[in-house]
């Protein structure tokens, strides 16, 4: 009976070591599950055939919650300027969301552009070329982590974290906000390239709405093509309006007229 008991309660007892072990592997289990989600979350986003500071948004509000994070902002690359313009933050802070744009050349995220690699500061506030310490100090930003949104290595622009303490990124983290980064940049190509076929569609469309008006007038009143597209664009600069508003009204007084 003795024997008995004794293994019973060798059966009840747990190593602390292996208890231990078993909450930081279910810390890391739900860690992944957080993460995946997320990014389930932003792929959706990118192919809802939402607006770009929409699908912007929805990144930086889902990134700072799954990371986290004090702010989480997106900065877009003005190539022809080289400065880099804040899109998207879910940060409340006024002066963060006005802060002017920055030279690529002269910030912190800038580096992160022209090396095409993920850039750490242990505190902003230290950092000689970090630009916004007035702003860091007022909202209590300390780290940061940027990384460039690269699509066929071209750099799109980068997205920024910040933490309230000093925190070094590990490479769990790194790479899972390079992840949304890429899917950023898959996002605002998608984007662009809508925007691209619309503008083709319209100009196709305002085209085809002047040719047919120059015929109007061609046939109306004998006019060359030459002459009738002339009277067309100064119609149009002196009633300050569009040559294809121009062409639609001379097609709808010729419909009227009949």
């Amino acid at each position: 009976m003795i024997e008995k008991k004794i293994a019973k309660k060798r059966k009840k007892i747990v190593p602390t070591k292996s208890i231990s072990e078993i909450t930081r592997l279910k810390l890391i289990i739900q860690e992944k599950e957080k993460e995946i989600e997320t990014l389930t979350e932003i792929s959706k986003s990118i192919v809802s055939g939402r607006y770009l500071e929409e699908i912007l948004h929805i990144v930086v509000s889902l990134t700072a919650e799954m990371m986290g994070s004090k702010i989480c902002s997106i900065m877009l690359l003005d190539k022809n300027q080289q400065e880099l313009k804040s899109i998207a933050t879910q940060s409340l802070s006024t002066e963060y969301r006005n802060k002017p744009n920055i030279n690529v050349g002269q910030s912190i995220s800038g580096r992160a552009v022209v090396d095409k690699k993920p850039v750490t500061v242990l505190n902003v506030t230290k950092e000689n070329g970090y630009a916004f310490k007035e702003i860091a100090l007022k909202e209590g930003l300390k780290s940061m982590l940027a990384v460039p949104m690269i699509l066929r290595n071209n750099v799109m622009g980068v997205i920024n974290i910040y933490t309230t303490q000093e925190h070094v990124f590990s490479e769990s983290e790194i790479r899972i906000l390079q992840s949304v980064a890429n899917q950023a940049a898959i996002g605002i190509e998608n984007v662009k390239l809508l925007e691209e076929t619309v503008m083709a569609k319209e100009a196709l469309e305002t085209r085809k709405l002047i040719d047919r008006a120059k015929g109007i007038l061609m046939s109306k009143f004998k006019m060359s093509e030459d002459i009738a597209y002339k009277s067309i664009h100064k119609k149009s600069m002196d009633s300050r309006k569009s040559m294809k508003e121009v062409a639609e009204a001379i097609i709808l007084t010729m419909e009227i007229g009949k």
